[in-house]
This record gives structure tokens, C-alpha cells and sequence, in this order.
């Protein structure tokens, strides 16, 4: 019985993780393609765009890569 509480606790806690960082990252491109929008041709502001979403990118495939290690090492160890 403990063993499939643990499990269904994992189980919500990974989705309760994947729904958060998956709105996180819709907001963080959403804001830089608002940047982009915003920056009417202004150098300054079109780097500061592309910053921001070269930096959403790699919270994005980090946060992929996070969830897919917790994911395989939980499945090894059980």
C-alpha cells in the first residue's frame, strides 16, 4: 500500500512539474516575442529580445532534460 502512495505522489508531483514548467515556458517566449514586437527596429532592444529567447530556449532544454533524467533514473531504480 506505501509503495503505491509513493508512487502516485511521484507520479502527480512529475505532472504538477510538467504543467508548471510547461506554462513558464509559453510566458517566457510569449514575452520575448512581445520584445520583438516592441522594439521598432532599436538595436538595444531587438539584442535584448534575442537574449531573452536564446535563454527561454535553454531553460527549456534544461528543464526537458531535467525532467527526462528524473524520469529515467526513478524507472532504473525501481
Amino acid at each position: 500500500m506505501v509503495d503505491s502512495i509513493q508512487t502516485l505522489f511521484a507520479t502527480i508531483a512529475l505532472g504538477a512539474v510538467k504543467i508548471v514548467f510547461s506554462a513558464i515556458a509559453a510566458i517566457c517566449i510569449i514575452y520575448s516575442g512581445i520584445l520583438f514586437l516592441t522594439a521598432s527596429g532599436d538595436t538595444g532592444k531587438l539584442k535584448t529580445a534575442r537574449a531573452a529567447l536564446l535563454w527561454g530556449i535553454v531553460g527549456i532544454v534544461v528543464g526537458f532534460f531535467a525532467y527526462f533524467a528524473v524520469a529515467f533514473f526513478g524507472n532504473l531504480l525501481n
